[in-house]
């Protein structure tokens, strides 16, 4: 409500008694400390030096040497799931959040649309006086809704956060990131080239909005939300960074995996009585089948390092190198930051909360991949290929991810990743750095805790209540507790007593120290949830679940099972879901505009994000550019989406019409005019007529060129299941921005088009092309 007015308003102003209360900016309490998170994506618990990994992390080392290290903090098991905890301090699913924004599916614990009746702490902050500041990584938006054409009540200036740089998806490429400033797409400041990478990029953007604001107010605190997308997947790093880490994985996962809890024992972060679980402790497809006969996921399993060939070995060692120099690289981005802070005089009363949203990923599945593209098109990897790349690891030439051997690596002692609700899922690095207000130093706690605790606990710290209304909206209240009772108490008992997790198919049941977990692979379309086998492990005491107690405490693992079925009830866990990315992310979703099959696009604007843009997946389709070529030719890219590994687009070079169509990076597929382009007005196209498919999804058929009515050019090709891009930039006209989808588009980025574009239009009818034909002499007659 607006703040009452208390002065006096006569006819004259003179005769009036002004009142600027009700219209000054809300103020923090005094004293109040900056906030830092800083949340690093899919880096897996025992990565980081601190916790007893092989990668030297020295600025987050640092932080922990002077704060509080957690051994027992959890995740969902997925990125947006988590972040959405952190935010707002309620479970994943009470928040619409199932699953990654990508790919949720219209229900209410599935939606992408986090109530404004759970606010983010940016939104509470920003009413209680403090600066609000984004970078990185969002992924708290629906897809039908990262365009310019929708509201951007989900977008980060949406919830609260004033200044915003960063992309809006679950991932981007390092070197081509596909960017956003506050709400309107925006171009790289410099090529990879030219010394680009996109974490330098966040830290030197989070260094100036600190910057901005001080200079004015210097007591004025800040909530910044730092979220490089190191070490999600592409795992691109300067090859310098990837440099220093060559051969310090030689010994193999397996070795590796012994090593650091070694280390971890030593350190205090597991107990000593901690073991190894086997590599493929859930089944393999040799060994375990669907309640249907579903083949257990193959995505899912560990190869022996012992039953490698030797140019395998140099393939994964490499990939962990490159790994390591990405984590290593963003470390010294975080140094960067935490030196201003220093620098200015900041430090001192700057809360720094670190976490990771999940464990290590095993998306690269038992051969890794050099183009992640294909685990979204259900394409497996080929062991052949990515020998091939093995030198341009890290670099613009590969979308890389390491096996998913090292994914157990990096989250040893744990079984299991990202995805599942064992700990490798789960369990996750926190560090609580806050010279000011925490009095212990290089200290561990012990602990459980979730994600949902850090907005209690900084609201704690800064000494705000959840206020009962933000926006308007009246607040359902937190569902996870403040963790600040462990700041002063080694020892403190957890105040914690539940815990309930529900990730793609897998589930799992905390309380008081004991948990349930079931073995159901995730994303494998088994289905049949109430024929699931749980497992039930002390946890306090046998952190890594070796042993299975659910023989031995039949009622103990029942209590625990109904336990679930109550939280899934009271926070919306239901319904279940563990259909495949294929399926999933091809799901029907709400759109910007009617169901049409006519799509007509102009020059010169915003990139459509692909959920958006002309679905041609799978179907026949038809492109066709209304231009003006100049006397003497013109050339560019007419229509672009997509990269290099995966993408298609219709291009003008050396005054013939070209189509490409790159399937999943694995082969370009070319098709060329043989007449000339003629100067003056004309309609150029490509059409693709569909006459057979794959089970999977890829479609077969003829793409023929056409300038006006007349064929110019043809070629069979086939056309991939799913998306060009998880998280690109988007479908370009008259230009590509970002990387090219092949290297043979003419002239330089942004290969633009060099005639006169007055729009392109796309066709999904499956019609004859003379169909689009009558659609854009009717186009041109109107204008």
């Amino acid at each position: 409500m607006p703040k009452e007015f208390h002065g006096v308003v006569n006819v004259d102003a003179r005769d009036s008694v002004p009142d600027w209360t009700p219209y000054k900016e809300p103020k923090a309490p005094e004293g109040a400390p900056n906030v830092l998170m800083i949340v690093l994506d899919d880096v897996g618990y025992s990565a980081m030096s601190c916790y007893g990994g092989l990668i030297e992390t020295p600025n987050i080392d640092r932080l922990a040497e002077n704060g509080l290290l957690y051994t027992q903090w959890h995740t969902t098991a997925l990125c947006s799931p988590t972040r959405a905890c952190l935010l707002t301090g309620r479970n994943h699913t009470t928040v619409g959040m199932a699953c990654i924004a990508e790919a949720t599916t219209g229900f209410p614990n599935s939606n992408g649309h986090i109530p404004f009746e759970c606010a983010t702490l940016a939104e509470v902050l920003l009413e209680q006086g403090y600066n609000t500041y984004m970078l990185g990584k969002w992924h708290l938006c629906p897809q039908e809704e990262m365009h310019m054409a929708s509201t951007k009540r989900n977008w980060p200036g949406g919830r609260g956060f004033e200044q915003y740089y960063g992309f809006l998806g679950g991932e981007t490429n390092q070197w081509y990131p596909a960017l956003v400033s506050d709400n309107h797409p925006v171009a790289q400041p410099k090529t990879p080239e030219e010394g680009y990478h996109l974490t330098e990029d966040l830290t030197d953007r989070a260094i100036e909005f600190i910057q901005d604001a001080k200079q004015i107010n210097p007591d004025k605190p800040f909530f910044m939300y730092y979220c490089p997308g190191a070490t999600h997947a592409p795992h691109h790093a300067p090859k310098d960074w990837i440099e220093k880490y060559r051969g310090r994985f030689d010994m193999g996962y397996e070795r590796c995996r012994e090593m650091v809890l070694e280390r971890q024992k030593q350190m205090g972060i597991v107990p000593e009585n901690t073991e190894l679980p086997p590599l493929n402790p859930i089944g393999t497809p040799e060994t375990r089948s669907g309640p249907e006969g579903e083949p257990y996921p193959e995505l899912d399993t560990v190869r022996p390092w012992d039953s490698l060939k030797e140019d395998e070995k140099n393939l994964f060692c490499r990939m962990a190198e490159v790994y390591a120099g990405f984590l290593a690289h963003t470390d010294a981005q975080i140094g960067r930051l935490i030196d201003f802070l220093e620098e200015s005089g900041e430090l001192e009363n700057t809360l720094i909360v670190l976490v990771s949203d999940n464990g290590a990923s095993a998306e690269g599945g038992p051969n890794g991949s050099v183009n992640e593209n294909k685990f979204f098109n259900g394409i497996p990897d080929s062991l052949e290929e990515n020998l091939k790349m093995l030198d341009d690891l890290g670099s613009p030439k590969t979308y890389n991810h390491y096996c998913s051997g090292w994914a157990m690596a990096f989250n040893t002692p744990f079984k299991m990743w990202k995805r599942y609700c064992y700990a490798g899922g789960i369990s996750d690095a926190c560090i609580f750095h806050w010279p000011r207000g925490i009095r212990a130093k290089g200290e561990k706690r012990h602990q459980y805790h979730h994600a949902i605790d850090v907005a209690p606990t900084i609201l704690e710290c800064i000494g705000i209540t959840m206020p009962d209304e933000v926006k308007g909206y009246t607040q359902w209240p937190f569902e996870g507790i403040s963790m600040g009772y462990s700041f002063g108490e080694r020892d403190a008992p957890t105040r914690k007593t539940t815990q309930f997790y529900s990730m793609l198919g897998s589930r799992g049941s905390w309380h008081n120290g004991w948990k349930a977990v079931t073995t159901h692979p995730t994303i494998a379309g088994w289905g049949h949830f109430t024929e699931d086998t749980w497992e039930l492990y002390h946890v306090e005491e046998d952190r890594s679940e070796i042993r299975n107690l659910a023989e031995q405490h039949p009622h103990k693992l029942l209590e625990l099972i109904a336990r679930w079925w109550h939280e899934a009830g009271k926070y919306k866990g239901l319904p279940l879901e563990d259909r495949t990315p294929p399926e999933v992310l091809t799901l029907p979703r709400p759109q910007p505009a009617p169901e049409r099959n006519l799509f007509v696009y102009y020059p010169k604007t915003a990139p459509v994000p692909e959920g958006v843009a002309v679905n041609i997946r799978n179907r026949s389709y038809t492109i066709a550019a209304d231009v003006d070529v100049p006397e003497g030719g013109g050339e560019g890219v007419l229509l672009a989406l997509g990269s290099r590994f995966g993408g298609h687009a219709l291009y003008v070079k050396e005054n013939r019409l070209h189509y490409v169509y790159n399937f999943v990076g694995i082969i370009e597929q070319h098709v060329v005019s043989e007449a000339m382009v003629p100067a003056g007005r004309s309609i150029l196209s490509a059409s693709f007529v569909k006459d057979s498919e794959e089970p999977r999804g890829t479609a077969h058929g003829t793409l023929t060129l056409y300038i006006n009515d007349i064929q110019v050019g043809e070629a069979r090709i086939k056309t991939q299941p799913g998306y060009f891009d998880l998280a690109g930039k988007g479908l370009s006209i008259g230009r590509h921005l970002g990387e090219a989808v092949t290297d043979d588009y003419p002239g330089e980025p942004p290969w633009a088009f060099t005639g006169t574009i007055h729009k392109v239009m796309v066709d999904v009818t499956g019609e004859p092309y003379v169909h689009l034909e009558k659609e854009a002499a009717a186009m041109m007659a109107r204008e």
